[in-house]
Protein backbone atom coordinates (compact mmCIF):
# COMPACT_ATOMS: atom_id res chain seq x y z
CA UNK A 1 0.00 0.00 0.00
CA UNK A 2 2.95 2.21 0.42
CA UNK A 3 4.31 1.63 -2.62
CA UNK A 4 1.04 2.86 -4.20
CA UNK A 5 0.27 5.63 -2.32
CA UNK A 6 4.21 6.87 -3.42
CA UNK A 7 3.16 5.80 -6.77
CA UNK A 8 0.06 8.03 -6.68
CA UNK A 9 1.80 11.01 -5.19
CA UNK A 10 4.53 11.37 -8.04
CA UNK A 11 1.63 10.92 -10.42
CA UNK A 12 -0.16 13.58 -9.21
CA UNK A 13 2.84 15.92 -8.76
CA UNK A 14 3.41 14.43 -12.83
CA UNK A 15 0.30 15.63 -13.81
CA UNK A 16 0.11 18.82 -11.51
CA UNK A 17 3.64 20.22 -13.07
CA UNK A 18 2.46 19.60 -16.42
CA UNK A 19 5.40 17.12 -16.82
CA UNK A 20 3.06 14.75 -18.86
CA UNK A 21 3.81 17.40 -21.95
CA UNK A 22 7.45 16.93 -21.52
CA UNK A 23 7.06 13.05 -22.44
CA UNK A 24 3.29 12.16 -23.51
CA UNK A 25 4.12 14.03 -27.06
CA UNK A 26 6.35 11.21 -28.11
CA UNK A 27 3.66 8.34 -26.58
CA UNK A 28 1.83 6.38 -29.05
CA UNK A 29 -1.03 5.77 -27.24
CA UNK A 30 -3.99 8.65 -27.44
CA UNK A 31 -6.16 7.40 -24.48
CA UNK A 32 -2.72 8.16 -22.49
CA UNK A 33 -2.87 12.22 -23.43
CA UNK A 34 -6.76 12.36 -23.07
CA UNK A 35 -6.88 10.57 -19.61
CA UNK A 36 -3.92 13.58 -18.44
CA UNK A 37 -5.70 16.40 -19.91
CA UNK A 38 -9.09 15.37 -18.21
CA UNK A 39 -7.57 15.09 -14.92
CA UNK A 40 -5.61 18.23 -15.41
CA UNK A 41 -7.82 20.96 -15.89
CA UNK A 42 -6.92 24.13 -14.11
CA UNK A 43 -2.99 24.10 -13.98
CA UNK A 44 -0.99 26.81 -14.59
CA UNK A 45 1.21 25.92 -17.28
CA UNK A 46 2.84 29.51 -17.90
CA UNK A 47 6.43 28.38 -16.72
CA UNK A 48 8.96 27.43 -18.87
CA UNK A 49 9.14 23.40 -18.71
CA UNK A 50 12.45 22.98 -17.13
CA UNK A 51 11.51 25.31 -13.99
CA UNK A 52 8.26 23.48 -13.82
CA UNK A 53 10.50 19.71 -14.06
CA UNK A 54 12.67 21.58 -11.32
CA UNK A 55 9.95 22.35 -8.92
CA UNK A 56 8.21 18.55 -9.51
CA UNK A 57 11.70 17.42 -8.48
CA UNK A 58 11.85 19.61 -5.31
CA UNK A 59 8.33 18.85 -4.43
CA UNK A 60 8.32 15.07 -4.86
CA UNK A 61 11.71 14.96 -1.79
CA UNK A 62 15.84 14.84 -1.89
CA UNK A 63 16.30 11.42 -3.18
CA UNK A 64 14.30 13.10 -6.73
CA UNK A 65 16.41 16.41 -6.02
CA UNK A 66 19.45 14.30 -5.74
CA UNK A 67 17.98 12.18 -9.24
CA UNK A 68 17.50 15.57 -10.78
CA UNK A 69 21.53 16.94 -10.26
CA UNK A 70 22.71 13.29 -11.97
CA UNK A 71 20.31 13.93 -14.71
CA UNK A 72 21.14 17.79 -15.35
CA UNK A 73 25.19 16.18 -16.00
CA UNK A 74 23.40 14.16 -19.22
CA UNK A 75 23.82 16.85 -21.68
CA UNK A 76 23.93 14.19 -24.36
CA UNK A 77 20.54 12.93 -23.80
CA UNK A 78 18.54 16.48 -22.55
CA UNK A 79 17.86 19.02 -24.22
CA UNK A 80 19.74 22.35 -23.08
CA UNK A 81 16.92 24.59 -21.62
CA UNK A 82 15.85 21.45 -19.08
CA UNK A 83 19.20 20.52 -18.41
CA UNK A 84 20.34 24.00 -17.33
CA UNK A 85 17.50 24.53 -15.30
CA UNK A 86 18.52 21.10 -13.73
CA UNK A 87 21.94 22.22 -12.99
CA UNK A 88 20.32 25.01 -10.32
CA UNK A 89 18.49 22.32 -8.06
CA UNK A 90 20.71 22.60 -5.06
CA UNK A 91 20.80 20.53 -1.78
CA UNK A 92 18.30 23.07 0.26
CA UNK A 93 16.76 20.86 2.07
CA UNK A 94 15.57 21.12 6.21
CA UNK A 95 18.51 19.83 8.30
CA UNK A 96 17.04 16.38 10.25
CA UNK A 97 16.89 17.05 14.20
CA UNK A 98 20.36 17.44 15.70
CA UNK A 99 19.79 14.28 18.22
CA UNK A 100 19.41 12.00 15.31
CA UNK A 101 22.42 13.18 14.09
CA UNK A 102 24.31 12.59 17.85
CA UNK A 103 22.01 9.27 18.28
CA UNK A 104 23.70 8.36 15.03
CA UNK A 105 27.51 9.26 16.40
CA UNK A 106 27.72 7.33 19.30
CA UNK A 107 25.80 4.02 17.50
CA UNK A 108 28.63 4.37 15.04
CA UNK A 109 31.54 4.63 17.72
CA UNK A 110 29.27 2.55 20.69
CA UNK A 111 30.30 5.52 23.31
CA UNK A 112 28.57 8.86 24.65
CA UNK A 113 29.50 11.82 22.32
CA UNK A 114 30.92 13.48 25.09
CA UNK A 115 33.88 10.25 24.51
CA UNK A 116 34.34 11.21 21.03
CA UNK A 117 34.70 15.05 20.80
CA UNK A 118 35.45 17.63 23.05
CA UNK A 119 33.01 20.12 22.04
CA UNK A 120 30.29 19.29 19.30
CA UNK A 121 27.73 22.48 17.87
CA UNK A 122 24.35 20.70 17.64
CA UNK A 123 23.57 23.07 14.81
CA UNK A 124 24.37 21.79 11.89
CA UNK A 125 26.21 24.38 9.43
CA UNK A 126 24.59 22.70 6.17
CA UNK A 127 22.37 20.41 5.19
CA UNK A 128 22.25 18.33 2.26
CA UNK A 129 19.35 15.35 0.90
CA UNK A 130 22.16 12.65 2.03
CA UNK A 131 24.00 14.38 4.91
CA UNK A 132 23.84 17.23 7.04
CA UNK A 133 27.42 18.46 8.69
CA UNK A 134 28.22 19.38 12.37
CA UNK A 135 31.49 21.40 13.80
CA UNK A 136 33.35 20.27 16.61
CA UNK A 137 36.67 19.67 18.31
CA UNK A 138 38.53 16.56 19.01
CA UNK A 139 41.47 15.41 20.70
CA UNK A 140 43.81 12.93 18.36
CA UNK A 141 46.08 9.60 20.28
CA UNK A 142 48.81 12.18 21.08
CA UNK A 143 46.63 14.94 22.77
CA UNK A 144 46.41 17.52 20.13
CA UNK A 145 43.25 19.47 19.40
CA UNK A 146 41.50 19.75 16.32
CA UNK A 147 38.99 21.98 15.04
CA UNK A 148 36.90 19.08 12.81
CA UNK A 149 33.91 19.00 10.65
CA UNK A 150 31.47 15.94 11.14
CA UNK A 151 29.51 14.52 8.18
CA UNK A 152 26.78 12.87 9.44
CA UNK A 153 24.35 10.21 6.86
CA UNK A 154 21.01 11.18 7.05
CA UNK A 155 18.78 8.47 9.14
CA UNK A 156 16.42 5.53 7.45
CA UNK A 157 18.51 6.82 3.56
CA UNK A 158 18.35 3.45 2.33
CA UNK A 159 15.11 2.01 2.67
CA UNK A 160 13.43 5.72 1.49
CA UNK A 161 16.56 4.96 -1.49
CA UNK A 162 15.45 1.44 -2.53
CA UNK A 163 11.97 2.27 -2.41
CA UNK A 164 11.95 5.32 -4.45
CA UNK A 165 14.42 3.52 -7.28
CA UNK A 166 12.51 0.54 -7.42
CA UNK A 167 9.38 3.32 -8.42
CA UNK A 168 11.93 4.57 -10.92
CA UNK A 169 12.98 1.39 -12.67
CA UNK A 170 9.02 0.94 -12.86
CA UNK A 171 8.45 3.58 -14.37
CA UNK A 172 11.39 4.09 -16.48
CA UNK A 173 9.89 0.35 -17.90
CA UNK A 174 6.60 2.12 -18.68
CA UNK A 175 8.56 4.78 -20.74
CA UNK A 176 10.64 2.71 -22.52
CA UNK A 177 7.24 0.70 -23.95
CA UNK A 178 5.14 3.37 -24.14
CA UNK A 179 7.09 5.99 -25.71
CA UNK A 180 8.65 6.78 -29.35
CA UNK A 181 11.80 7.80 -27.64
CA UNK A 182 11.92 5.95 -24.85
CA UNK A 183 15.25 3.48 -26.22
CA UNK A 184 17.02 6.41 -27.41
CA UNK A 185 16.72 7.74 -23.81
CA UNK A 186 17.63 4.58 -22.40
CA UNK A 187 15.56 5.88 -18.61
CA UNK A 188 16.47 2.67 -17.46
CA UNK A 189 20.22 3.38 -18.19
CA UNK A 190 19.90 6.17 -16.41
CA UNK A 191 18.67 5.04 -13.34
CA UNK A 192 21.03 2.74 -13.25
CA UNK A 193 23.37 5.12 -13.21
CA UNK A 194 21.92 6.83 -10.37
CA UNK A 195 21.61 4.30 -8.33
CA UNK A 196 25.30 3.91 -8.61
CA UNK A 197 26.17 7.27 -7.45
CA UNK A 198 23.79 7.30 -4.71
CA UNK A 199 24.92 4.30 -3.41
CA UNK A 200 28.15 5.47 -3.12
CA UNK A 201 27.40 8.78 -1.84
CA UNK A 202 25.86 6.73 1.00
CA UNK A 203 29.33 5.20 2.01
CA UNK A 204 31.19 8.28 3.93
CA UNK A 205 34.37 5.73 4.19
CA UNK A 206 33.89 5.71 0.23
CA UNK A 207 34.19 9.67 0.12
CA UNK A 208 36.97 9.93 3.00
CA UNK A 209 38.98 7.42 0.84
CA UNK A 210 38.57 9.94 -1.98
CA UNK A 211 39.44 13.07 0.08
CA UNK A 212 42.67 11.14 0.74
CA UNK A 213 43.38 10.55 -2.46
CA UNK A 214 42.86 14.01 -3.60
CA UNK A 215 44.75 15.69 -0.99
CA UNK A 216 48.42 13.01 -2.04
CA UNK A 217 47.60 14.09 -5.73
CA UNK A 218 47.48 17.91 -5.45
CA UNK A 219 50.20 17.88 -2.56
CA UNK A 220 52.94 19.67 -3.55
CA UNK A 221 50.48 21.70 -6.49
CA UNK A 222 50.75 25.06 -3.96
CA UNK A 223 46.71 25.70 -5.70
CA UNK A 224 44.22 23.55 -3.58
CA UNK A 225 43.66 22.43 0.09
CA UNK A 226 42.07 19.64 0.64
CA UNK A 227 40.87 18.64 4.07
CA UNK A 228 42.62 16.27 6.08
CA UNK A 229 40.80 12.94 7.06
CA UNK A 230 40.66 12.13 10.59
CA UNK A 231 40.53 8.02 10.06
CA UNK A 232 40.01 6.95 13.93
CA UNK A 233 36.89 8.72 13.51
CA UNK A 234 35.51 7.93 10.14
CA UNK A 235 32.46 5.40 9.75
CA UNK A 236 29.99 4.44 6.66
CA UNK A 237 27.70 6.84 8.53
CA UNK A 238 29.98 9.31 9.94
CA UNK A 239 33.15 10.91 8.40
CA UNK A 240 35.28 13.61 10.48
CA UNK A 241 37.69 15.66 8.51
CA UNK A 242 39.80 19.14 8.92
CA UNK A 243 37.55 22.23 9.46
CA UNK A 244 38.40 24.70 6.91
CA UNK A 245 37.74 28.11 6.67
CA UNK A 246 37.05 29.95 3.76
CA UNK A 247 34.42 32.41 1.53
CA UNK A 248 32.76 30.96 -1.05
CA UNK A 249 33.96 31.65 -3.98
CA UNK A 250 30.98 32.96 -5.58
CA UNK A 251 31.18 36.06 -3.38
CA UNK A 252 33.61 37.66 -5.81
CA UNK A 253 33.28 41.24 -4.26
CA UNK A 254 33.95 39.77 -0.56
CA UNK A 255 37.55 38.48 -2.30
CA UNK A 256 37.98 41.38 -4.52
CA UNK A 257 37.92 43.67 -1.21
CA UNK A 258 40.38 40.91 0.41
CA UNK A 259 42.96 41.21 -1.86
CA UNK A 260 42.44 38.06 -3.85
CA UNK A 261 43.99 37.96 -7.29
CA UNK A 262 40.75 36.94 -9.18
CA UNK A 263 42.23 36.54 -12.67
CA UNK A 264 44.78 34.14 -11.11
CA UNK A 265 42.24 32.15 -9.63
CA UNK A 266 40.55 31.78 -12.53
CA UNK A 267 43.52 30.20 -14.29
CA UNK A 268 44.68 28.28 -11.25
CA UNK A 269 40.47 26.95 -11.21
CA UNK A 270 41.36 25.54 -14.52
CA UNK A 271 45.38 24.56 -13.79
CA UNK A 272 43.79 22.40 -10.70
CA UNK A 273 41.28 20.78 -13.01
CA UNK A 274 43.22 19.61 -16.26
CA UNK A 275 46.03 18.58 -13.84
CA UNK A 276 43.40 16.02 -11.93
CA UNK A 277 42.35 15.08 -15.37
CA UNK A 278 45.93 14.83 -17.70
CA UNK A 279 48.08 13.99 -15.07
CA UNK A 280 46.08 11.88 -12.59
CA UNK A 281 43.75 10.91 -14.14
CA UNK A 282 41.19 11.00 -11.21
CA UNK A 283 39.75 14.39 -10.73
CA UNK A 284 37.09 15.84 -8.33
CA UNK A 285 33.22 15.71 -10.55
CA UNK A 286 31.16 17.64 -7.99
CA UNK A 287 32.89 21.50 -8.56
CA UNK A 288 29.95 23.48 -8.23
CA UNK A 289 29.99 26.63 -6.28
CA UNK A 290 28.44 25.16 -3.16
CA UNK A 291 31.73 22.88 -3.12
CA UNK A 292 34.50 25.17 -3.67
CA UNK A 293 35.65 28.17 -1.01
CA UNK A 294 38.89 30.50 -1.47
CA UNK A 295 41.35 30.65 1.65
CA UNK A 296 42.23 33.98 3.31
CA UNK A 297 44.66 32.59 5.88
CA UNK A 298 47.69 33.91 5.45
CA UNK A 299 49.53 30.63 5.34
CA UNK A 300 47.28 29.27 2.24
CA UNK A 301 46.34 32.69 1.10
CA UNK A 302 44.05 33.04 -2.41
CA UNK A 303 44.11 28.94 -2.59
CA UNK A 304 41.34 27.05 -3.45
CA UNK A 305 39.44 24.68 -0.97
CA UNK A 306 37.48 21.39 -1.99
CA UNK A 307 34.74 19.90 -0.36
CA UNK A 308 32.13 17.19 -0.40
CA UNK A 309 34.32 14.15 -2.42
CA UNK A 310 31.17 11.81 -2.89
CA UNK A 311 31.65 11.92 -6.74
CA UNK A 312 35.01 11.69 -8.19
CA UNK A 313 35.84 10.58 -12.12
CA UNK A 314 38.41 8.36 -13.01
CA UNK A 315 39.83 8.37 -16.23
CA UNK A 316 42.20 5.39 -18.22
CA UNK A 317 45.00 6.06 -20.14
CA UNK A 318 42.90 5.66 -23.00
CA UNK A 319 40.69 7.82 -21.74
CA UNK A 320 43.28 10.70 -21.99
CA UNK A 321 44.74 9.89 -25.07
CA UNK A 322 41.51 10.40 -26.46
CA UNK A 323 40.41 13.45 -24.84
CA UNK A 324 44.10 15.04 -25.30
CA UNK A 325 44.07 14.11 -29.55
CA UNK A 326 40.33 15.32 -29.92
CA UNK A 327 41.20 18.37 -28.24
CA UNK A 328 44.49 18.81 -30.09
CA UNK A 329 42.57 18.33 -33.83
CA UNK A 330 39.85 20.39 -32.81
CA UNK A 331 42.45 23.07 -32.46
CA UNK A 332 44.07 22.15 -35.52
CA UNK A 333 40.89 21.77 -37.27
CA UNK A 334 41.47 18.49 -38.33
CA UNK A 335 37.53 17.02 -38.44
CA UNK A 336 38.65 14.22 -39.92
CA UNK A 337 41.33 12.69 -37.08
CA UNK A 338 38.34 13.75 -34.59
CA UNK A 339 36.07 11.48 -36.27
CA UNK A 340 38.37 8.28 -36.61
CA UNK A 341 39.31 9.18 -32.74
CA UNK A 342 35.60 8.10 -32.22
CA UNK A 343 36.27 5.05 -34.95
CA UNK A 344 39.42 3.97 -33.02
CA UNK A 345 38.23 4.45 -29.70
CA UNK A 346 35.12 1.51 -30.76
CA UNK A 347 32.36 3.75 -29.26
CA UNK A 348 31.11 4.31 -33.41
CA UNK A 349 30.09 1.17 -34.93
CA UNK A 350 33.00 0.00 -36.97
CA UNK A 351 31.14 0.00 -40.12
CA UNK A 352 30.71 4.02 -39.66
CA UNK A 353 31.83 6.12 -42.60
CA UNK A 354 34.36 8.38 -41.81
CA UNK A 355 33.32 11.11 -43.88
CA UNK A 356 29.95 11.75 -42.89
CA UNK A 357 30.91 11.76 -39.34
CA UNK A 358 33.57 14.37 -40.18
CA UNK A 359 30.99 16.23 -42.09
CA UNK A 360 28.80 16.04 -38.59
CA UNK A 361 31.89 17.25 -37.03
CA UNK A 362 32.88 19.75 -38.42
CA UNK A 363 29.52 21.06 -38.85
CA UNK A 364 29.64 21.35 -34.91
CA UNK A 365 33.32 23.03 -34.29
CA UNK A 366 33.45 25.24 -37.74
CA UNK A 367 31.41 28.01 -36.10
CA UNK A 368 33.98 28.17 -33.15
CA UNK A 369 36.79 29.30 -35.40
CA UNK A 370 34.92 32.95 -36.20
CA UNK A 371 35.75 33.88 -32.56
CA UNK A 372 39.07 34.33 -30.39
CA UNK A 373 40.33 31.12 -28.67
CA UNK A 374 39.29 33.10 -25.31
CA UNK A 375 35.56 32.68 -26.32
CA UNK A 376 36.04 29.29 -27.06
CA UNK A 377 33.77 26.88 -24.91
CA UNK A 378 35.75 23.55 -24.76
CA UNK A 379 32.87 22.25 -22.58
CA UNK A 380 30.01 23.57 -25.00
CA UNK A 381 32.52 21.49 -27.84
CA UNK A 382 32.61 18.86 -26.12
CA UNK A 383 28.50 18.53 -25.10
CA UNK A 384 27.90 19.63 -29.00
CA UNK A 385 30.05 16.74 -30.25
CA UNK A 386 28.19 14.16 -27.87
CA UNK A 387 24.97 14.81 -29.12
CA UNK A 388 26.17 14.86 -32.72
CA UNK A 389 27.68 11.97 -31.95
CA UNK A 390 24.02 10.56 -30.89
CA UNK A 391 23.30 10.31 -34.73
CA UNK A 392 26.02 7.50 -34.88
CA UNK A 393 24.74 6.04 -32.40
CA UNK A 394 28.09 6.65 -29.98
CA UNK A 395 28.05 4.65 -26.69
CA UNK A 396 29.13 7.68 -24.28
CA UNK A 397 31.15 6.82 -21.26
CA UNK A 398 30.06 7.63 -18.12
CA UNK A 399 33.36 8.66 -17.27
CA UNK A 400 33.54 11.20 -20.18
CA UNK A 401 30.12 12.42 -18.71
CA UNK A 402 31.64 13.11 -15.79
CA UNK A 403 34.64 14.88 -17.12
CA UNK A 404 31.95 16.92 -19.61
CA UNK A 405 29.89 18.60 -16.68
CA UNK A 406 33.15 19.04 -14.65
CA UNK A 407 34.46 20.93 -17.50
CA UNK A 408 31.51 22.95 -17.63
CA UNK A 409 31.18 23.62 -14.20
CA UNK A 410 34.75 24.80 -13.90
CA UNK A 411 34.46 26.91 -17.53
CA UNK A 412 31.16 28.58 -16.00
CA UNK A 413 32.84 29.30 -12.71
CA UNK A 414 36.15 30.50 -14.20
CA UNK A 415 34.42 33.09 -16.84
CA UNK A 416 32.38 34.55 -14.12
CA UNK A 417 35.68 35.11 -12.12
CA UNK A 418 37.41 36.66 -15.31
CA UNK A 419 35.21 36.85 -18.51
CA UNK A 420 38.67 37.26 -20.51
CA UNK A 421 39.99 34.04 -18.91
CA UNK A 422 41.71 31.87 -22.07
CA UNK A 423 40.72 28.27 -21.24
CA UNK A 424 43.14 26.80 -23.81
CA UNK A 425 46.22 28.61 -23.30
CA UNK A 426 45.97 27.33 -19.16
CA UNK A 427 45.00 23.89 -21.19
CA UNK A 428 47.69 23.74 -23.93
CA UNK A 429 50.72 22.87 -21.61
CA UNK A 430 49.06 19.76 -19.95
CA UNK A 431 48.24 18.88 -23.48
CA UNK A 432 51.83 19.43 -24.78
CA UNK A 433 53.22 17.96 -21.82
CA UNK A 434 50.75 14.76 -22.08
CA UNK A 435 51.41 14.33 -25.86
CA UNK A 436 55.41 14.42 -25.72
CA UNK A 437 55.06 11.82 -22.70
CA UNK A 438 53.21 9.35 -24.88
CA UNK A 439 55.45 9.84 -27.78
CA UNK A 440 58.97 10.32 -26.23
CA UNK A 441 61.58 8.20 -24.63
CA UNK A 442 59.87 9.43 -21.35
CA UNK A 443 57.37 6.32 -22.16
CA UNK A 444 60.08 3.62 -22.79
CA UNK A 445 61.54 4.66 -19.49
CA UNK A 446 58.29 4.24 -17.62
CA UNK A 447 57.35 1.09 -19.43
CA UNK A 448 60.79 -0.11 -18.72
CA UNK A 449 60.38 0.10 -14.67
CA UNK A 450 57.70 -1.42 -14.51
CA UNK A 451 59.46 -4.35 -15.96
CA UNK A 452 62.18 -4.14 -13.80
CA UNK A 453 60.89 -6.11 -10.85
CA UNK A 454 59.76 -9.09 -13.37
CA UNK A 455 63.81 -8.85 -14.46
CA UNK A 456 65.59 -8.22 -11.14
CA UNK A 457 63.23 -11.74 -10.17
CA UNK A 458 64.93 -13.75 -12.64
CA UNK A 459 68.22 -12.26 -12.84
CA UNK A 460 69.34 -13.59 -9.62
CA UNK A 461 69.06 -17.08 -9.85
CA UNK A 462 70.95 -17.47 -13.39
CA UNK A 463 74.06 -17.87 -12.47
CA UNK A 464 73.15 -20.71 -10.10
CA UNK A 465 71.09 -22.23 -13.20
CA UNK A 466 74.23 -22.27 -14.88
CA UNK A 467 76.38 -23.28 -12.60
CA UNK A 468 74.55 -26.32 -12.10
CA UNK A 469 74.18 -27.66 -15.49
CA UNK A 470 78.04 -27.29 -16.09
CA UNK A 471 78.35 -29.33 -13.38
CA UNK A 472 76.46 -31.77 -14.25
CA UNK A 473 77.91 -34.68 -16.79
CA UNK A 474 75.54 -34.82 -19.62
CA UNK A 475 74.44 -37.67 -21.05
CA UNK A 476 74.28 -38.71 -25.00
CA UNK A 477 71.06 -37.45 -24.94
CA UNK A 478 71.76 -34.71 -23.10
CA UNK A 479 74.82 -33.56 -25.56
CA UNK A 480 72.63 -33.79 -28.36
CA UNK A 481 69.82 -31.34 -26.77
CA UNK A 482 73.13 -28.90 -25.96
CA UNK A 483 74.51 -28.52 -29.13
CA UNK A 484 70.60 -27.97 -29.98
CA UNK A 485 70.44 -25.47 -27.11
CA UNK A 486 73.87 -23.89 -28.95
CA UNK A 487 72.36 -23.72 -32.04
CA UNK A 488 69.34 -21.89 -30.62
CA UNK A 489 71.72 -19.49 -28.53
CA UNK A 490 73.06 -18.31 -31.80
CA UNK A 491 69.80 -17.71 -33.54
CA UNK A 492 68.92 -15.57 -29.73
CA UNK A 493 71.89 -13.52 -30.16
CA UNK A 494 71.58 -12.62 -33.73
CA UNK A 495 67.68 -11.74 -33.11
CA UNK A 496 68.96 -10.11 -29.67
CA UNK A 497 71.37 -7.98 -31.90
CA UNK A 498 69.40 -6.77 -34.25
CA UNK A 499 66.64 -5.55 -31.65
CA UNK A 500 69.51 -4.27 -29.75
CA UNK A 501 69.96 -2.04 -33.29
CA UNK A 502 65.98 -1.89 -33.98
CA UNK A 503 65.98 -0.02 -30.62
CA UNK A 504 68.54 2.25 -30.75
CA UNK A 505 67.04 3.08 -34.27
CA UNK A 506 63.83 3.07 -32.74
CA UNK A 507 64.84 5.82 -29.58
CA UNK A 508 66.41 8.03 -32.01
CA UNK A 509 62.99 8.05 -34.03
CA UNK A 510 61.42 8.91 -31.25
CA UNK A 511 63.81 11.91 -29.96
CA UNK A 512 63.00 13.10 -33.74
CA UNK A 513 59.02 12.62 -33.88
CA UNK A 514 59.32 14.50 -30.07
CA UNK A 515 61.10 17.62 -31.97
CA UNK A 516 58.44 17.23 -34.86
CA UNK A 517 55.26 17.47 -32.54
CA UNK A 518 56.63 19.96 -30.54
CA UNK A 519 57.20 22.32 -33.44
CA UNK A 520 54.02 21.24 -35.83
CA UNK A 521 51.41 20.21 -33.74
CA UNK A 522 51.83 22.69 -30.89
Amino acid sequence: MKRFFRGATIVWVVLRYGLDELVLTSFQKPWLRLLARIVSVGRDLRAPRGQRLREALERLGPIFVKFGQVLSTRRDLMPPDIADELALLQDRVPPFDPAVAVATIERAFRRPIGEVFESFEREPVASASIAQVHFATLRDRQGVMHEVAVKVLRPGMLPVIEKDLSLMRMMAGWLESLSADGKRLKPREVVAEFDNYLHDELDLVREAANAAQLRRNMEGLGLVEVPVVHWDFCHPDVMVMERMNGVPISQVGRLREAGVDIPKLARDGVTIFFTQVFRDGFFHADMHPGNIMVSLAPATFGRYISLDFGIVGTLTESDKEYLAQNFTAFFRRDYKRVAELHIESGWVPPETRVNELEAAVRTVCEPYFDRPLKEISLGMVLMRLFQTSRRFNVEIQPQLVLLQKTLLNIEGLGRQLDPELDLWSTAKPFLEKWMLEQLGPQRLKREMLDQAPHYAKILPSLPRLLHDHVRRQPSHEQQRELLELLREQKRTNRLLQGLVYGGVGFVLGLIAMQVIVRVRVF
